[in-house]
């Protein structure tokens, strides 16, 4: 990340939510979104005039203080996207776009849902670390940090955010594809939202953790569901960038959608608002891991094992359970959409022999080249 260098490490919210002056405010489809354009007409991400710094300020302090790197997972250890470009393109050019504008629903969908993060518990980090959290994003994520995030995300009053520009850049691509019946129909179906569009029981979901609790009895739980949170969160945001690269590269081809690379733009906005997510989360987590976290019982545990273990799982889930989770999702939905049209075997042969994974008949999943 790069940035102008600060040693200032303690932040008000308005400092963390102010944003830069734009010579050009960014307006998609007749709505003020958030972010806008610099006296060259490049796009700045809003809300980052002290959060950037900020951030390379915290970071810069905790390797001096600790002596160790931040959390951090490599873009390579998720796959491509699927379906990837290829398949992508084959599927559009074969006038069968469904399953992209599906897919480019639930992503601005799901990035809607970012905006809940604001609701997140956030307990007395001086009750429950050992050490001194002050001047740290630990410290701060109540105070800004979660705020601009959901902001980003959802929007904010009467400015667009993510969800806007995402459901923007599938419209201009495909002409306004989606009615809200239509919407919700295919919402239901990839299992985003459940039948009826019935809201989650959030007592429900507390219950359900607390029974499967992954630390000990003694350590405040709303530090764990903060912690399970956040990795959860910081693991999409990574993977996210094979998404970013998917649909710019996908929306940017003038001869397979409309909009004269607009849409794809759109998405390089949405990527550069990405990376401060991605860097506060990261910040957060590891200051956690360095620490000592203290019971109630006043029993010390290692925040690198207590991190670990949710970091560990949290892994393991995604590029497990999750991915096989979505590639049958999506498999699905591919079949929905071809339907029973002339050639539908034919279709849908060559659209699996163009991924790099392929679902076998007992419905497991393997590489291309095993299959």
């Amino acid at each position: 990340m790069t940035t102008d260098a600060t040693d200032q490490v303690d932040y008000d919210e308005a400092e963390l939510l102010a944003s830069h002056r734009y010579a050009e405010p960014l307006v998609v489809a007749g709505v003020r979104c958030h972010g806008g354009f610099d006296d060259e007409g490049r796009y700045v991400s809003p809300r980052t005039a002290h959060r950037v710094p900020a951030i390379a300020a915290w970071q810069a302090r905790h390797r001096r203080d600790f002596g160790t790197e931040l959390l951090h997972l490599p873009l390579d250890t998720w796959p491509e996207h699927y379906p990837n470009v290829a398949q992508a393109r084959f599927l559009i050019d074969s006038g069968v776009a469904g399953p992209v504008i599906a897919n480019l629903t639930r992503i601005g969908t799901v990035e809607g849902f970012g905006g809940m993060i604001r609701h997140s518990p956030i307990p007395d980090m001086r009750r429950v670390v050992d050490e001194d959290t002050r001047g740290t994003a630990l410290a701060h994520l109540g105070a800004g940090l979660f705020e601009a995030h959901a902001r980003d995300e959802a929007g904010h009053d009467d400015e667009g955010g993510h969800e806007h520009m995402w459901f923007a850049a599938r419209d201009i691509a495909f002409d306004n594809p989606v009615t809200e019946d239509a919407r919700a129909l295919m919402l239901e179906r990839m299992g985003i939202v459940p039948p009826g569009g019935g809201a989650v029981d959030p007592a429900a979901l507390r219950a359900q953790a607390l029974a499967h609790r992954r630390w000990p009895v003694s350590v405040d739980f709303d530090l764990e569901v903060l912690v399970t949170r956040m990795v959860r969160l910081l693991l999409i945001e990574i993977s996210a960038f094979h998404t970013f690269a998917w649909a710019e590269e996908l929306l940017a081809d003038g001869d397979l959608v409309a909009g004269d690379g607009q849409a794809a733009r759109l998405v390089s906005y949405i990527r550069a608002d990405e990376t401060p997510h991605v860097d506060y989360l990261r910040t957060a987590l590891s200051e956690l891991r360095d620490r000592t976290v203290v019971g109630d019982d006043g029993s010390r545990h290692s925040g690198a094992e207590l991190v670990g273990r949710l970091w560990d799982d949290a892994v393991a889930q995604s590029v497990g359970p999750n991915r096989r989770q979505m590639l049958d999702t999506m498999w699905h939905e591919v079949r929905h959409a071809v339907g029973d049209r002339p050639g539908a075997g034919d279709l849908l042969a060559r659209f699996d022999e163009l991924g790099s994974v392929r679902r076998r008949d007992d419905g497991t999943w393997v590489e291309a080249a095993a299959a």
